[in-house]
């Protein structure tokens, strides 16, 4: 099993560009996928966000651009996704890792105005060579004659079970029945339900089968929780960011955009630089948000799941589940946005009575309990 990037044999342009990022040992995901991908075959992984599952399909679908002979034919790689920030994501760390390579990438999704269809319009027309889609955007385009994926070499559905559950199973379906039957199909989950087992024997042949620590989230992550009552828990959050100077950057999830809204209000009226995210801001207007996040231009992101998955911010002191998340994975995903690449985090959960059922349920999935921290006496 390859120990560093370089036993992979990769194209020079490729490992330039690892090596102008200081990539050097490859996670789990990407020493066990890498290889099966580069030989051919089609691939079912379980890999959970924040594992490096992206670098494990990019970055061999780079390598076999690269070493390809003759020009190219049009889209080669066609990458499913279920969210706008995942395609957005996606398609950034294609640019990165392409630097040195002469590979282009186009990302399609829905929302903004005509010119984004336009430029997306532009980009499938002029045949870029992987395309990063979410599925219902993908069929709005393949309605029209200029989307030819006739050469198309490799589909990559990601975080399958998340399209699912949003109920893109029979676009899918629809955007796969035009895609060549011979073709190298890559699906990987987070989570491998029966459903994903049925879409997998439909679209896949003879798979080549990994699973990468399936939805247990890091040890450097503190996991603790409060039992307290629905109205308390602004009051309890103020406590916990009082210290701002020992707490640089804080997620706070709520499970409605209405509560994201009232509390990111509460937060900026007692001076804290916070603000909120939710799916009533415009796609660039979120893209903003999380940019100025990134920089540390906020100290606090309030947020609804959007982004609980599939968006890379590092450095993530705190995560605050404002409500219990409604299922083990949402937690899983939720508190995996701090402790990323090695780090230390803590991910506190708030828990109301009603909550307490669905809150037990989390901690059986995880195979132990959450440690209860005193409320403070005033509350």
């Amino acid at each position: 099993m390859a120990e560093k990037f370089s036993d992979f044999g990769f194209a020079a342009e490729v490992q330039s560009a690892l090596d102008s990022v200081g990539f050097e040992q490859p996670t789990p995901i990407q020493q066990q996928a890498i290889p099966v991908i580069m030989e051919g075959k089609d691939l079912i992984a379980c890999a959970q966000t924040g594992t490096g599952k992206t670098a494990a399909f990019v970055l061999p679908i780079l390598d076999k651009l690269v070493k390809r002979t003759g020009e190219s034919k049009g889209v080669n790689t066609l990458i499913l996704v279920p969210t706008r920030e995942l395609a957005v994501q996606i398609d950034m760390q294609l640019e990165g890792f392409s630097y040195f390579c002469p590979v282009s990438s186009l990302s399609v999704y829905g929302g903004g105005d005509g010119s984004v269809w336009e430029q997306q319009r532009t980009g499938l027309s002029t045949g870029a060579d992987i395309v990063v889609a979410t599925p219902g955007r993908m069929m709005a385009h393949m309605a029209f004659p200029y989307v030819n994926f006739e050469h198309l070499e490799h589909l990559i559905l990601d975080e399958a079970d998340r399209m699912l559950d949003m109920g893109f199973y029979e676009d899918i379906m629809a955007v796969v029945k035009q895609l060549p039957v011979k073709r190298q199909t890559l699906l990987f989950s987070a989570t491998m339900p029966d459903k994903i087992r049925k879409l997998a024997k439909k679209i896949l042949i003879k798979p080549e089968e990994i699973n990468i620590s399936v939805s247990k989230p890091s040890e450097n992550v503190l996991q603790a929780c409060y039992l307290v009552e629905d109205m308390k828990k602004p009051s309890l959050v103020k406590r916990l960011l009082a210290n701002r100077e020992a707490i640089k950057s804080v997620i706070i999830f709520c499970s409605t955009k209405s509560k994201v809204k009232l509390l990111e209000r509460e937060l900026r009226g007692l001076g804290m630089s916070a603000k909120g995210i939710h799916s009533d801001l415009e796609q660039n207007e979120r893209e903003e948000v999380l940019r100025l996040f990134r920089s540390r231009s906020y100290q606090v992101l309030v947020a609804t799941d959007i982004i609980s998955r599939g968006i890379d911010i590092d450095q993530i002191d705190l995560v605050v589940n404002y409500d219990v998340p409604h299922d083990s994975e949402d937690y899983v995903h939720r508190i995996g946005r701090t402790a990323r690449a090695e780090a230390d985090g803590v991910a506190i959960t708030f828990v109301t009575k009603l909550e307490q059922r669905n809150f037990k349920k989390i901690e059986s999935f995880l195979g132990h309990p959450i440690y209860q921290i005193p409320l403070p006496a005033d509350l």
